[in-house]
């Protein structure tokens, strides 16, 4: 299998925080959802992809490619979108598609206005005058109009409404289609990334705690509510996290058809992404009952 990134070991200290040895693997043509609580290392994660940060230890390869060594060649390839608009505010699309054109060699005029007709967006409008959902538009158009191989996107669509983030979902959906192109998401909105994700990444406290096919996740994990003696008598190797409330407890378990077999008398409930998250950022492990 052919990768887009690869990350082994990756080590960085800061006073007060640190990745400790996170490594994950996206491969080419599919998207990555990257999730974890604010402050859990994504953004110190993404920006060392980026070679915007420089890690201690480990190694990361970006479309084969070192970004210390290679990191203009990198950049002519990869397409980056941050929660805020990078472009100045009095910028028109004019503007944008004349300073993208003299940053990128690949940078198709064409196809920049193209998305921009398509997205409904205003040309003779200054960026002042968009909305947040327009400012995104802008920015995904941009990044998708050098030839890019790669998407690098950090919450683009927070805050959106539903009708505006569905767009910007099937165009990242469409993008991958070609099996070449490949994208890592970072986004609090798990909903999000449980359509359009092939691979979801975890990240909680600077360490990767799962990386794993979306799928995977999603169908073979359940959640099982119970008094506390029946969560208790749950076989350990089923158990990969406890959450105790009030009235009961709640398990993640995986192997969720073998589970349902071997307990038939407990419920087994869809697990979510949001499930892991909240469960695993709790890192209530089995043998904390």
């Amino acid at each position: 299998m052919q990768y887009s990134i690869e990350l082994k070991n990756v080590c960085k200290t800061y006073p007060g925080f640190a990745l400790k040895n996170v490594s994950f693997q996206l491969p080419k043509g599919s998207i990555m959802g990257f999730i974890g609580m604010n402050g859990a290392g994504k953004s110190t994660t993404m920006k060392s992809i980026l070679n915007m940060v420089r890690p201690q230890s480990g190694e990361i390869t970006v479309l084969g490619l070192d970004p210390a060594k290679n990191e203009e060649e990198i950049k002519q390839n990869i397409g980056v979108v941050f929660d805020e608009s990078h472009f100045p505010s009095n910028f028109k699309a004019k503007q944008v598609d004349m300073v993208m054109g003299n940053l990128y060699t690949n940078w198709d005029r064409e196809q920049f206005f193209g998305y921009i007709r398509r997205f409904s967006l205003p040309e003779n409008k200054t960026l002042k005058e968009f909305s947040r959902g327009m400012k995104m538009k802008m920015n995904i158009a941009a990044a998708l109009s050098h030839k890019a191989r790669l998407l690098i996107l950090d919450e683009p669509t927070s805050g959106l409404d539903p009708i505006v983030r569905n767009e910007i979902l099937d165009l990242f959906m469409e993008y991958i289609q070609d099996e070449e192109n490949s994208v890592l998401v970072s986004s609090h909105i798990t909903g999000d990334l449980e359509k359009i994700a092939d691979y979801i990444t975890f990240i909680h406290n600077g360490e990767v705690i799962l990386s794993d096919s979306k799928d995977n996740l999603v169908y073979n994990h359940g959640v099982v509510k119970g008094s506390k003696e029946e969560i208790a008598a749950i076989a350990p190797n089923y158990v990969m996290a406890l959450r105790h409330n009030r009235f009961d407890t709640e398990a993640l378990v995986k192997n969720k058809a073998e589970f349902a077999a071997a307990y038939p008398s407990l419920v087994v409930d869809h697990a979510t992404l949001e499930d892991f998250m909240v469960f695993l950022a709790q890192n209530q492990a089995p043998n904390a009952r």
